[in-house]
């Protein structure tokens, strides 16, 4: 059987970095009523693979690390000379990670990741082109509180701790266990905030590095690990495409959206970093799953089986509609694919209409294999710039006019006519949240809910922003109003007999 669609995804792990394939972006940043408004967008490092880890040398130049030539520099960003880059670094051993600007040096401070697998921190003199090591330590993080202190993370076992480096003295001490890489001076202080996950609720808590006391200030939002400072009272976060505030004075303080980003590009918003004067801001966002998809079907296409494999999650589970278990795991992924290119002459798959919701892709696919057309339906969730899981739908439930009967039931939902919308489904209907959650069964049970939905929503209208049919299914894309909300959700009709007998929601 064939296997059309998977993500080529982005660069492999190396010596235990995880590396994705990221941008980061630049903003003009002002603030209004205590809110950032961000303006003049610019992709600044404009590169295939890994650009992460942001930072600002002064007020017109931001560091980052980034790809080329197989390993990763620092480069640095020239605002005010014509949005032009120069590399800072050129390490043949190694790659370098997570620059800083060292206080009162013409220097700069990164993660050396050496090929032979040592990762420890270095100074680089950009004066001379001169390297050197400051701690022996296996550093994952850090920030400078001064010249001669640094808060870092250490990495011990299978977690993070918070270490204060002096180097004039020559001493290191561990002031807390199992934190995040979120580390920043908190503005009109002598005090540094970091991530603690202890607990299943994350916290962030201050440091005062010259006691080494700690003290919460506020839960993260979920378990986003990313913060920065907009000023002494408030924290700025990343979530999916949108921004958050949270001011730590109030009272009732809670997070707040300030911003949501609809541009494809931006997603898995990281790594935000602010400028000196508070003019300026960077993030990290990973690449829109739809682009990563499409660079699958080339690798596909092209049967490169290592970038093939390389998009998936090592446990990745590959499952037919709705959850019935093919395989599980990459290991297993390469070894049917190896037997597929290895038996197949010729292959190609095209993408004849997609539909993308959040990390959810779903391709109607035309195959050809040797000669022989099919078609088929992938459905794809992406984590962390990886496809997760993926689920195959086929042509193989019985003949019927599916889209006519799902017509019905829109044009139904949209007159909010309850007799008309249950007319299109069958007794014992059955409603699921993806893959296989049952939330609701039986004909009399729908219409209950229904008639109080419609009832209640008077300008309730779905308008369907693309369409899949194969075989006894449809797949819609839908954008519904309620109540003067917009939401959008992919909905999976299974018709048989003329009726609808169970849906499948994803949102």
């Amino acid at each position: 059987m064939m296997r059309a669609l998977v993500l080529f995804c982005f660069l492999c792990s190396i010596h235990g970095w995880s590396q994705m394939e990221t941008e980061v972006y630049l903003f003009d940043l002002d603030m209004s009523n205590g809110k950032p408004i961000l303006s003049n967008p610019k992709n600044i490092s404009n590169n295939p693979g890994y650009d992460n880890q942001p930072s600002f040398w002064d007020d017109d130049h931001v560091l980052f690390a980034s790809t080329r030539e197989g390993q990763t520099d620092v480069l640095q960003f020239n605002v005010s000379e014509g949005s032009t880059s120069s590399w800072l670094t050129y390490t043949t051993t190694g790659s370098e990670y997570s620059p800083l600007r060292i206080p009162g040096k013409r220097a700069i401070s990164a993660i050396r990741l050496d090929v032979d697998g040592l990762q420890r921190l270095y100074e680089y003199d950009l004066k001379n082109s001169t390297s050197e090591p400051l701690s022996e330590l296996k550093i994952g993080y850090h920030v400078w509180f001064d010249k001669e202190v640094l808060v870092t993370t250490v990495l011990v076992q299978n977690r993070m701790d918070l270490v204060v480096i002096d180097l004039e003295q020559g001493t290191h001490t561990t002031v807390f266990q199992n934190v995040g890489r979120s580390l920043h001076r908190i503005p009109g202080s002598d005090l540094v905030s970091f991530i603690s996950k202890k607990n299943a609720n994350w916290e962030i808590r201050s440091l005062d590095p010259a006691t080494g006391d700690t003290k919460k200030i506020a839960d993260t939002f979920g378990q986003q690990e990313d913060i920065c400072w907009l000023n002494g009272q408030t924290i700025l976060t990343g979530a999916g495409k949108r921004l958050l505030t949270l001011d730590v004075d109030a009272d009732d303080a809670d997070w707040e959206t300030v911003m949501s980003f609809e541009l494809e590009e931006i997603n898995n918003i990281s790594r935000i970093v602010i400028s000196p004067n508070g003019k300026r801001l960077a993030f990290v966002a990973e690449d829109s799953p739809a682009k990563i998809i499409q660079k699958q079907v080339e690798a596909f296409n092209s049967r490169n089986l290592d970038a093939f494999v390389s998009c998936y999650t090592e446990n990745v589970e590959v499952q037919r509609f709705p959850n019935e278990k093919m395989y599980q795991g990459t290991d297993n992924m390469r070894a049917n694919y190896e037997r597929f290119f290895k038996n197949v002459k010729q292959s190609s798959v095209e993408v004849m209409n997609r539909i993308v919701l959040g990390n959810t892709i779903i391709d109607e696919e035309k195959t050809m294999v040797d000669g022989r057309e099919g078609h088929q339906v992938a459905i794809y969730k992406v984590e962390n710039g990886r496809i997760a899981s993926m689920t195959f739908v086929f042509p193989d439930g019985p003949l019927t006019d599916a889209e006519t009967i799902v017509q019905e039931q829109l044009d139904a939902y949209n007159n909010r006519d309850i007799d008309a919308f249950a007319d299109t489904y069958a007794e014992g209907i059955e409603l699921y949240s993806f893959p296989n959650s049952l939330n609701s069964k039986g004909k009399s049970k729908l219409t209950q809910q229904y008639s109080t939905f419609f009832d209640n929503t008077p300008d309730l209208h779905c308008e369907i922003q693309n369409r899949i049919v194969i075989g006894n299914k449809v797949i819609d894309h839908e954008s519904v109003t309620v109540n003067g909300r917009i939401i959008e959700a992919i909905a999976i009709y299974e018709v048989e007999n003329g009726e609808i007998v169970k849906v499948t929601f994803i949102q």
